[in-house]
């Protein structure tokens, strides 16, 4: 099993050359600033039989790329509550799956799993298999309790692609603002991936969006993973297009 890296959240993996994108993203939200990294047309990357879509928020569901780069009748897997979104963006092929059920699409199962958004949409993460290694692809998700259940139903993981950046917004009309990480903390993606037997950890959704005070990413990054997982799980930065074999 081969995973690509994509901008911001974004990964494609790819078995037995069948292959899924996870959120990916060319169009960045204007309201998050100038992106501080490359974006490329998704056809960069290589085709896609299927994506699979972990909420509806727009640097994490970009149906006019999908439709551009893999067409209108591309595969799409989403939170069932999102469907009518999902549809209403041209997608013709949209399925909507409860937690917990299982697609197959090649060589890949999937299934979505628990995730706790951090202004309370509907948000899944995606847990992939195949080829005998088993993957989790956790979207922008805050902490939460579920990193024990999946273990406990779902068996250890070779990789967690997991959100590091904790953010803190104000987005205009949000009031009173937080002072609150609307997602995973460099330290507690370290635990959670700890938590999940991952072999190797994987970070996203960081780099990309640093908007003050509309956007903004939590400091020192690179060196608060090194230290976190230090003696405790290998942390793999992948550069986009780099590819990580498992």
């Amino acid at each position: 099993m081969n995973i690509q890296k994509l901008p911001w959240a974004g990964i494609r993996v790819e078995l037995e050359s069948t292959a899924i994108a996870i959120d990916p993203l060319y169009h960045f939200p204007e309201k998050l600033g100038e992106p501080h990294e490359s974006f490329f047309h998704l056809e960069a990357y290589g085709p896609a039989a299927a994506v699979l879509i972990t909420h509806q928020h727009p640097d994490h569901f970009d149906p006019r790329a999908i439709i551009a780069a893999y067409g209108s009748d591309v595969p799409v897997f989403v939170t069932e509550e999102i469907v009518d979104i999902a549809v209403s963006s041209g997608l013709t092929r949209v399925t909507g799956l409860a937690i917990g059920v299982p697609c197959t699409i090649g060589p890949f199962t999937f299934l979505a799993a628990h995730a706790v958004d951090g202004s309370g949409d509907p948000q899944v993460s995606w847990i992939v298999r195949g080829g005998g290694k088993q993957i989790i692809h956790a979207g922008d998700t805050l902490w939460h309790g579920y990193w024990w259940k999946f273990v406990k139903a779902f068996g250890k993981f070779d990789v967690a692609c997991l959100p590091v950046n904790g953010a803190v917004t104000q987005f205009p009309g949000v009031t009173p603002p937080s002072d609150q990480p609307i997602c995973l903390t460099p330290e507690q993606a370290v635990t959670a991936a700890e938590i999940l037997g991952a072999k190797t950890l994987i970070p996203i959704h960081y780099k990309a969006a640093h908007h003050p005070p509309i956007y903004t990413e939590t400091s020192d990054i690179p060196n608060r993973l090194a230290k976190s997982g230090q003696d405790r799980i290998q942390i793999r930065f992948l550069q986009t297009k780099e590819v990580f074999s498992i």
